[in-house]
């Protein structure tokens, strides 16, 4: 995008200058989220499921041996 192009161009209608503004604040957010990067968590041990101290049962993979 050259200096000379418009960030916003509308093509149909006629909005006033609070929807122009609204529309520039919700297109500025989604730009600043998709620029942070993602956070992925490290998975927990088991020894942090809290499940164990409330006498539920802890879910196993299919297959696994339950007694």
């Amino acid at each position: 995008m050259t200096g000379g192009e418009p960030l916003v161009r509308v093509v149909r209608g006629e909005p006033d200058d609070f929807e122009l503004a609204a529309v520039t604040v919700v297109v500025a957010a989604l730009l600043a989220a998709a620029a942070e990067p993602v956070v992925v968590p490290e998975p927990r041990s088991g020894w942090a499921d809290r499940s164990r101290t409330l006498g539920i049962p802890a879910q196993h993979a299919p297959g696994a041996w339950n007694s």
